[in-house]
């Protein structure tokens, strides 16, 4: 998975990541107008089969959720495959705090899958009365929340830190790397100047393998 993330083009990523997602909004807001035409249609028959047209076209809304842990799991694939398989491209000498970053970085990928997967309970139609957001569990909540949000800042400043450091082969101050690290926040702009990078020292890597195994 690692190999395939670095060695894709910025386009390709770029449908898997926003191309999916956008489809489906399109798809969604398609059907939002077909379900406002078809209400209209109907209710001139004093609102028989209204019913059955709502609950025909809102199960398309029932995906949601899922559609967004596919984007979410590829995204964050992305993060991992730059943490992770560019640090054959850095310096020996340099330490990286690679288990810090495995840590934090789980922790918001199984938060928002977790939350999706509730919200997919929701639009499924799950009871979930014996659940309430009131008192401590909405400050669990929202501790969580920050925390994910934390967790996924970092995961940002770890890739960016990295892609410099493989890049220039010494340390790094955040002053070095504040550019990758704001093109991965706005990625789906930073994608275009971040990839190519990638591309690259992932191809410079695989020829230094390759001349030392020669020798």
């Amino acid at each position: 998975m690692i190999n395939f993330y670095l060695k894709a083009k910025h386009w390709q990523l770029f449908i898997l990541m926003l191309g999916i997602p956008l489809a489906y909004q399109i798809f969604a807001l398609f059907q939002l107008f077909e379900l406002r035409t078809l209400a209209s249609e109907t209710s001139d028959n004093n609102g028989v089969g209204v019913t059955e047209v709502v609950n025909e076209n809102l199960f398309y809304f029932d995906f949601f959720p899922y559609i967004m842990i596919l984007y979410i799991v590829i995204f964050f694939g992305w993060f991992w495959s730059m943490a992770i398989g560019l640090q054959k491209n850095i310096p020996s000498e340099i330490t990286m705090k690679v288990q810090k970053f495995k840590i934090l970085f789980f922790i918001p990928l199984i938060y928002i899958i977790l939350l999706l997967v509730f919200m997919g309970g929701l639009f499924s139609g799950i009871s979930t009365n014996s659940f309430s957001l009131i008192g401590w569990p909405l400050y669990i909540f929202v501790l969580l929340h920050l925390f994910s949000m934390f967790c996924i800042f970092y995961s940002m400043y770890f890739v960016a830190k990295t892609i410099k450091t493989a890049e220039l082969k010494r340390k790094v101050k955040f002053g070095d790397f504040a550019g990758e690290f704001f093109l991965l926040w706005f990625y789906f702009i930073g994608i275009w100047i971040i990839q190519p990078k990638v591309n690259t020292l992932y191809k410079n890597a695989n020829t230094t393998t390759k001349n030392s195994q020669i020798l």
